[in-house]
């Protein structure tokens, strides 16, 4: 991979990473398209790796809420454990918001359905295809939520359970987190929102579990090229998606999921066209 190549993928990662039109997804097909070799090992670890570079601008734009804690009295009569986990009681949910894909991600890694998962378009395009048929009635299927719904431990380990689903290139982590809170009465901002800080520890996690694999596996991978291919990476996902994520909520509180819907259909019918008829999605040699 070359840098060239490595500045569109990131683009392309940073426009996607909070929409929910799955951004692993359309950076197997931009690295399809670009000619970038798959079933490697950097290119499956970049894939990860700046994805977390994205994450990080939850962190910079939402920073007052993200390193917090809560400094109300504790309810009279509480424990020791009660009155610590009233104080991180943010950081509690999203312990148990991101535990069932510790356990589904690492199981998904370890068979090595991951990897095969992460090398095929198909699977990418009949997944956006599914994807995008769900969201435009999943408006309806879900109400708008209530203001007056609070996160507790039960809603966030169930939007956790929904997270897993992402596990499949093509279907988006935003969708079904988003989804998944829905799904708990949350309004589409709360469930958007919550979504963005599940996604920190998630792919923290997931970086650091490839960067880890990389160097155990062969170390051979670091070099200068690939570290500053790695960094460049990282620096343009996490400028894009800094621009692009205000505009997603705004965007998604107002008008729901319908046209992310109908753009997932097209881009996936055109992919499943191309791949059926024999067509390589290879734009350059």
């Amino acid at each position: 991979m070359d840098i060239l190549q490595a500045i569109i993928i990131a683009i392309v990662e940073g426009l996607t990473e909070f929409l929910p039109v799955s951004s692993t997804g359309h950076m197997i097909i931009a690295q399809n398209m670009l000619g970038v070799v798959q079933g490697d090992a950097f290119v499956h670890a970049f894939t990860f790796i700046i994805q977390f570079g994205a994450i990080l601008s939850v962190v910079v734009l939402y920073w007052k809420r993200f390193f917090r804690l809560d400094h109300t009295p504790a309810p009279d009569g509480a424990s020791s454990w009660q009155r610590f986990k009233h104080k991180w009681y943010f950081y509690w949910l999203l312990l148990v918001g991101v535990l069932p894909a510790v356990i589904i991600g690492l199981a998904a890694k370890k068979s090595g359905l991951l990897d095969w998962l992460l090398d095929s378009v198909l699977v990418v395009a009949i997944m956006l295809i599914a994807g995008g048929v769900f969201m435009l009635f999943c408006d309806r299927i879900f109400n708008k939520g209530s203001e007056a719904v609070a996160l507790n431990e039960r809603k966030a380990f169930m939007i956790g359970l929904f997270q897993c689903i992402s596990v499949i290139p093509g279907v988006s982590r935003s969708m079904a987190t988003i989804v998944g809170g829905m799904s708990q009465n949350l309004t589409r901002r709360k469930a958007a929102e919550f979504s963005f800080f599940l996604a920190v520890p998630t792919m923290a996690g997931a970086t650091l579990l490839d960067l880890v694999d990389l160097f155990k596996d062969n170390a051979e991978w670091a070099t200068a090229h690939n570290i500053l291919v790695l960094v460049i990476g990282c620096v343009v996902a996490f400028i894009v998606a800094l621009l692009a994520m205000k505009w997603f909520v705004n965007f998604l509180t107002k008008y729901g999921f319908k046209a992310f819907g109908w753009y997932r259909i097209v881009v996936g019918v055109v992919i499943l066209v191309l791949l059926l008829s024999g067509q390589s999605l290879q734009m350059v040699d």
